[in-house]
């Protein structure tokens, strides 16, 4: 069963946010190719929730270096984030 990867990142600014969000869903395919299935949700305006999924933690591990480079770009802009990995139980698409 796949792994999913749910990250919530709280920005400093609205600002900050926006320029994520243009940035992750404009590059994120392409950083991620062994994603099953990426989403994003913005929540507010300074939050937002990725979310990512893998056929196994170990494809979910090599995608590890792509995320802490995006993630390190922007650390002076988070206000907190939050991350948690576990097995996708059901994955449903009509």
């Amino acid at each position: 069963m796949s792994v999913s990867r749910i990250s919530v990142v709280k920005f400093k600014s609205k600002e900050a946010c926006d320029e994520m969000v243009e940035s992750y869903t404009s590059n994120a395919p392409s950083e991620f190719p062994e994603a099953e299935q990426l989403l994003h949700i913005r929540i507010d305006d300074n939050t937002s929730i990725a979310v990512s999924l893998y056929k196994d933690k170990e494809a979910m591990e090599r995608a590890s270096a792509a995320r802490d480079k995006r993630m390190g770009a922007r650390k002076d802009q988070y206000e907190s984030v939050e991350t948690h990995v576990g097995e996708v139980k059901l994955n449903h698409k009509n």
